[in-house]
């Protein structure tokens, strides 16, 4: 079969590069196996005296999967402000998350960091689906269990995304007024970037190159084709992507923060979903809560930062942290720099 690779500059994490025809993919794509995380688990140790513990919650007929952190000394007759921490597009909990899930619990809050629906360990077929406002409503999900926990004070919660995650977070916290204050690190818009690029730099023409094909895989599923799926990020070693991108390939695909429930795929029809996404365009009225914004000096993303900092309506800060690129603020000593403005403000923002 002559297979004609399509090429795509839209998406958020990489230049797809898509086959049609279906020839190389095998049954094993169409129902892949997940796990399901055990609510018996036992608490393990975590750095800075923090136990942490996988736990389940429900969103809808979906079981989410998530790991609960509890801080030093944790006492369960003690209410703590508490912290959803949301992972980026393709990631998985055990990665920057959870990372930053764990750091804020060293600093006394009960923080919970889960995989999105159809991804990770949690529920919802068809997997490997991305669809923001799925997204958002596990964020929704995530505030009502923690809300349902005696040790939790459901007056004292907030949000943390990371990358794509801060869209999702963004466009949730302005809806759920349970979220009292909002942080975010190396934001990014997946909808704006899915439409502009990731330097937002996209022509119209690509975008529609990107939904024709999204057309052209719907109708050959619609007649029984088999699923699609693109990467979020390029191989290791292709520079032609953008050095944030090389950047992500180097995390997610090396042993630096990889991890097998993030193979690196997504449906190629969730390309509409993500193109649809709007997660800034409320913030000039709704987003009144508390916002902090960290994004690195060097990171082709920081137009969303710059942009979300412009344009909400309450209290805000951006801090950008210099010579740091989007990828310098996942892990190693991007994150100390963070948490630096992220561990005060949450402190102050949440304070009984």
């Amino acid at each position: 079969m002559n297979e004609k690779p399509v090429s795509f500059s839209l998406t958020p994490m990489s230049r797809r590069k898509v086959i049609f025809g279906g020839s190389a993919l095998t049954s094993a794509l169409l129902m892949p196996k997940f796990a399901m995380s055990n609510p018996s688990t036992p608490a393990t140790a975590q750095p800075g005296g923090v136990t942490m513990k996988s736990v389940q919650f429900k969103n809808g007929a979906v079981d989410m999967a998530g790991n609960l952190f509890l801080p030093n000394g944790f006492n369960e007759s003690t209410r703590y402000p508490a912290i959803v921490s949301i992972h980026p597009g393709g990631g998985v909990k055990e990665q920057t998350a959870g990372l930053y899930a764990q750091r804020l619990a060293e600093q006394g809050f009960v923080t919970l960091a889960f995989d999105a629906s159809h991804q990770g360990a949690s529920g919802g077929m068809p997997r490997f689906l991305d669809d923001p406002m799925r997204r958002v409503g596990d964020i929704y999900s995530a505030v009502d269990y923690l809300t349902s926990l005696r040790y939790v004070d459901a007056g004292r919660i907030g949000a943390l995304g990371i990358c794509a995650g801060s869209g999702a977070a963004i466009k949730a916290s302005s809806m759920e007024r349970r979220i009292k204050a909002v942080g975010t690190v190396s934001a990014v818009d997946v909808g704006a970037a899915t439409r502009k690029g990731w330097e937002g730099k996209a022509t119209d023409a690509d975008q529609f190159a990107m939904l024709d094909a999204v057309a052209k895989q719907r109708t050959a599923e619609a007649a029984g084709a088999a699923p699609v799926y693109v990467p979020y990020v390029p191989n290791v070693g292709d520079k032609t992507a953008p050095l944030d991108l090389q950047e992500a390939a180097d995390y997610y695909l090396t042993p630096r923060g990889q991890h097998p429930n993030a193979p690196n795929k997504m449906l190629l029809t969730s390309l509409a979903d993500l193109a649809s996404f709007t997660g800034f365009d409320r913030v000039d009225s709704l987003l009144t809560q508390p916002l902090m914004i960290v994004a690195g000096s060097k990171a082709g993303s920081l137009w969303h930062s710059q942009e979300l900092h412009a344009r909400a309506a309450g209290p805000k800060e951006l801090y950008i942290v210099n010579d740091s690129t989007h990828m310098d603020l996942y892990d190693g000593e991007g994150v100390g720099l963070a948490m630096n403005k992220l561990a005060p403000f949450f402190k102050s923002t949440l304070s009984a």
